[in-house]
């Protein structure tokens, strides 16, 4: 089986499309991440923006609406179920359909942003019974704003990237370094927060 490097090495398109399905059926292929990387990737020339765009938006909506149906089909019995019980648990899907009745798509558009909880919400406005259409309509273009953050963020890093190069050579690798963590503590604070503020609500 091929690493996650090496198949959006050998195959870059087609390896980030799998990073987003195996990622949303839980392998530990962040969605934020691989987004990070195809901006990233785009920014060094690697991949072309456009079929790049098209094909993570293609990704988020299928994996989010395959999330849908789950909860749609079975329904509240989806806590029971082995492999779902491990992503929404009875008490959660309660203040989850709580938070839906007050809310409604709100919950949807917001939800996505929120690490730890995205996949929870997408499950409960099948299981509440929420119309394809809407819920289609309200992740669609929740999933423009998240693409055009965090392919974004990768993109940007991958132009400063590129400029370390041609002019700080010597401390190219040490700046790098620097860079992401930077990153990934401002994403994780975000998120953090933002999980954060979800639960106390």
């Amino acid at each position: 089986m091929f690493e996650a490097a090496t198949l959006v090495d050998h195959f870059p398109y087609v390896g980030i499309f799998a990073l987003l399905v195996l990622g949303a059926l839980g392998f530990p292929f962040p969605e934020d991440t691989t987004l990070l990387l195809s901006g990233f990737l785009v920014a060094q020339d690697v991949i072309k923006p456009l079929p790049t765009l098209m094909i993570v938006y293609a990704g988020l909506l299928m994996t989010d609406f395959s999330l849908y149906w789950v909860g749609k089909k079975y329904g509240k019995r989806v806590v029971e179920h082995k492999r779902f019980h491990r992503i929404i648990s009875p008490e959660r899907l309660l203040k989850i359909e709580e938070k839906f009745k007050k809310w409604g798509l709100l919950i949807v558009f917001f939800g996505r942003h929120l690490l730890g909880v995205r996949a929870q919400i997408f499950l409960a406005a099948g299981v509440m019974g929420m119309s394809v259409i809407k819920f289609l309509l309200a992740d669609a273009a929740s999933a423009i704003l998240t693409i055009t953050i965090m392919v974004g963020i990768g993109y940007w890093g991958g132009n400063s990237v590129q400029i370390l190069k041609k002019d700080v050579t010597r401390i190219e690798h040490a700046a790098i370094l620097f860079f992401l963590i930077l990153l990934a503590a401002w994403i994780f604070f975000i998120y953090f927060k933002s999980f954060r503020k979800f639960k106390d609500e």
